[in-house]
């Protein structure tokens, strides 16, 4: 069977696939399961299949790939004003084959499984950095309960909670000298699980060339640069740099209309997303 284009809804367990021949008209409407999926899409030729990068996008994009098909991922976003009335999983699946081929559309890379396992890391080390920095908040706020204030900081914690514990004479009970022991125990722990994943990632970025380079810039250590990398790979989607840019957030948004323009504020946040983020 020849088809044009294929467009993939992604989900846990559920895939429905919609294909359009050359004159746009819909050809093909089906729902698989996974195996299903790549049975079909192993018989089939398509002149291109698109969906959108979400979780499981990467893997099925390589497995279709080694089907030998030409496989795009695209931001939601971009796809989203394709959808024509209600929405359901083949009006979406539908969307993606519409906005397969335009002109001006944005592709994702699909990743490798040295970029996913980086993003992983990253993912649990950011996890584990908000559970240690919620610990020593909630550490610090038992204490001043009871009149004792532990300077801000996890290394004033670190070094102060110890001291408090073996102190006889500050009028604690044995409940909350348990509990204290307990919290101090916890904060060691999710620190040398900081400590190794940190390591891990060190020796990541002294194996790849790419984060070499990108280390050689002043105030880029190991962490910024295997999550850039693990991201966007070698960044041939941008054309230049200030693509890049804009893509992290650097640069000002825009409200234009009328003729008169006004640039919006820059987020930070907005870029701290795009480096932890799936996409």
């Amino acid at each position: 069977m020849e088809l044009d284009k294929v467009g993939i809804d992604l989900g846990k367990t559920v895939f429905h696939l919609v294909a359009l021949n050359r004159a746009g008209e819909t050809v093909v409407r089906k729902k698989f399961s996974r195996s299903q999926l790549l049975r079909f899409t192993a018989n089939v030729q398509v002149w291109m299949m698109g969906m959108e990068a979400c979780g499981g996008a990467h893997y099925l994009g390589r497995a279709l790939r080694e089907q030998g098909h030409d496989v795009r991922l695209m931001p939601a976003q971009y796809v989203k004003p394709f959808v024509k009335t209600n929405k359901n999983d083949y009006i979406d699946a539908e969307a993606i084959a519409e906005a397969l081929d335009r002109p001006r559309m944005r592709y994702v890379p699909i990743k490798s499984d040295d970029q996913l396992d980086m993003q992983s890391l990253h993912r649990v080390r950011s996890r584990w950095v908000k559970s240690r920095t919620s610990l020593v908040n909630q550490i610090r706020g038992l204490l001043l309960e009871r009149g004792i204030t532990i300077r801000k900081g996890r290394r004033h914690a670190e070094a102060t909670l110890p001291a408090v514990l073996e102190d006889a004479e500050i009028n604690l009970s044995g409940t909350l000298r348990f509990m204290l022991a307990q919290l101090l125990s916890e904060l060691r722990q999710l620190t040398s699980q900081i400590v190794e994943i940190d390591q891990t990632i060190q020796r990541g970025a002294d194996e790849q060339e790419a984060c070499q380079r990108l280390m050689a810039i002043p105030g880029v250590g190991p962490i910024t640069a295997t999550a850039i990398v693990a991201a966007i790979g070698n960044g041939a989607e941008f054309r230049k740099g200030r693509s890049f840019s804009a893509w992290l957030g650097l640069v000002p948004g825009e409200y234009t209309t009328g003729g008169k323009q006004k640039l919006l504020g820059i987020s930070k946040r907005r870029a701290r997303s795009h480096l932890h983020s799936t996409a």
